[in-house]
């Protein structure tokens, strides 16, 4: 039987992969780590990758930073804004 904390990750997998799953969505993520933490976009999309094939587990910082990114809510301001006037 899984430990709790395993149990916990496995659990996480498997919801991160089907929020990563649709195209672009993995490059996003990293591009947004990129631009939060430092370093290349690809280097984060690397690690994204190793840890959803489950090569590296991540820290819980880099755990909770991935869910908060995943969780943001969509931005529709934009679609609820009047549009501008063009006179």
């Amino acid at each position: 039987m899984p430990t709790p904390d395993r149990r916990y990750l496995s659990q996480w997998l498997r919801r991160t992969r089907k929020q990563l799953a649709p195209s672009g969505r993995l490059s996003e993520t990293a591009l947004v780590l990129s631009q939060r933490e430092g370093g290349a976009p690809e280097w984060h999309a690397g690690r994204l990758r190793a840890i959803l094939d489950e090569e590296l587990v991540p820290s819980l910082d880099e755990l909770t930073s991935i869910d908060l990114l995943l969780a943001r809510p969509k931005n529709r301001s934009a679609e609820i804004a009047e549009p501008l006037s063009l006179f």
